[in-house]
């Protein structure tokens, strides 16, 4: 007879987790493991890490998700690693390999070629991505051995340069960090690195260090949160508006709080902003983001009243 699983009992979680996700986890798996370990009701992620990927994977529990867009769209920074003279199937260690070429470049032969793809430019997705067509990951595509057509996207690279590490780097590796725009493929980068290389190239390993304002030194790994009394586990959350850093801020007094949460526009002598967060002035809390136009504060998202009289009462205790 099997024995009835123990419900774990959820309770309201608020806050923005950085989270070093390891290798070998789905983001979707590293979010469910977190929101255990955090007992939260409800949390997503800000976008997928790839499971052969590891670092930096912001986390947000409670009224945070109303806000995780802004992560999406974020600047992300990457460390990569990759074999230079062989192409895989899949673009990754994962892949056969389906070529394989000699390996004669110098030092500023690749200094060279990784300024050529800073700036704007087109990718085209590769197979072996989460991009859907037709509601179906391209990767189930792949593994089925169709290729379909993919249109290309716009991307940028803010920066690109090689990393010098002789502990890391040997043989045939070659270390880069990338500054990029969101939905940048890196592992379709490093082929196409190899590529203007003439030698071809394929990504072996991947490190997330940044996502817009946060850090990898701001991370907690999931065996530091298991190891941690889970009364403490909540402190490594930071507030909810740590997504909302170099946003215009509005305070708001009682009386234009309340009709604010209420989603009605406030007047006020307001410079124009596509975005601003607003808050209350006292007690000072969170109410939610707006659009400031011709003196005009019109709500886009806002805290519940639950929403806000947890985060309020998470402050003051």
């Amino acid at each position: 007879m099997n024995t009835p699983r123990t419900r774990v009992p959820r309770r309201p979680v608020h806050g923005v987790l950085l989270l070093d996700k390891p290798l070998g986890l789905s983001s979707n798996d590293a979010l469910q493991r977190a929101k255990y370990l955090l007992r939260g009701e409800k949390a997503g992620h800000t976008g997928t890490l790839d499971p052969l990927a590891t670092g930096l994977l912001p986390l947000c529990f409670g009224a945070a998700t109303k806000f995780s867009h802004l992560q999406l769209d974020a600047a992300k920074t990457y460390q990569a690693r990759l074999r230079l003279g062989s192409t895989t199937r899949t673009g990754d260690a994962e892949g056969e390999v389906i070529r394989r070429r000699s390996v004669a470049v110098d030092r500023d032969a690749v200094q060279a070629t990784l300024l050529r793809f800073v700036g704007a430019s087109q990718q085209i997705p590769p197979m072996h991505s989460a991009l859907k067509k037709d509601g179906k990951p391209l990767y189930e595509y792949a593994r089925a051995g169709i290729e379909v057509e993919r249109a290309s996207r716009p991307v940028e690279i803010y920066s690109l340069t090689r990393l010098d590490d002789p502990t890391s780097c040997e043989n045939d590796e070659l270390c880069i960090e990338v500054s990029c725009s969101k939905g940048t493929y890196i592992r379709t980068l490093a082929e196409d690195i190899g590529e203007a290389l003439g030698c071809g190239a394929h990504l072996i390993a991947l490190r997330r260090t940044g996502s817009g304002q946060f850090g990898i030194e701001q991370c907690f790994t999931l065996e530091a949160l298991q190891e941690m009394a889970e009364v403490d586990r909540p402190a490594c959350l930071l507030p909810i508006d740590s997504l909302l850093q170099g946003v215009p801020q509005i305070s708001l007094g009682a009386e234009d709080a309340g009709r604010f949460l209420s989603g009605l526009p406030r007047r006020g002598d307001w410079v124009d902003s596509a975005l601003a967060a607003v808050y209350a002035s006292a007690p000072r809390a969170l109410l939610g983001t707006a659009q400031v136009r011709a003196g005009q504060l019109i709500p886009q998202r806002l805290l519940s009243p639950l929403e806000l009289s947890q985060t309020t009462m998470s402050t003051i205790k």
